[in-house]
């Protein structure tokens, strides 16, 4: 296993990757995310929160040899459902057919107080 690393990546707010290469399965594995641009969390509009966290993901998966065309599964957690719309219609400009599988799951609360977190699992 080896930490993907890279300069425009987001840096993690606590003891783990923000993701992980299994050379062996070819995978990577994206911790989940929230919405951090310039090293904070960004606390506007609930799509623009969704477009960092998506755009952040795509820089990881170049970072570690992938790509979003790449991704096999999706995680999100979410903590107003009432935005799932709002969650899909930007969710939806970044992939194309076949889709990843996915799940969206509403929790009660998030690290840093964010409303969305997403996680990845990617071919590498």
């Amino acid at each position: 296993m080896r930490e993907v690393q890279g300069e425009r990546l987001p840096k993690p707010v606590g003891a783990y990757s923000v993701a992980v290469v299994s050379e062996t399965a070819n995978l990577v594995f994206i911790s989940g995310q929230l919405p951090i641009k310039d090293g904070e969390i960004f606390r506007g509009d609930f799509k623009d929160q969704v477009k960092i966290i998506m755009d952040n993901c795509e820089n990881i998966l170049k970072a570690a040899g992938s790509s979003l065309d790449k991704v096999l599964k999706v995680t999100v957690f979410i903590k107003d459902m009432t935005k799932f719309s709002e969650f899909n219609e930007v969710y939806a400009t970044y992939f194309n057919k076949p889709y990843p599988a996915r799940a969206v799951v509403e929790v009660s609360n998030l690290p840093k107080n964010a409303e969305i977190e997403i996680e990845m699992i990617a071919e590498k």
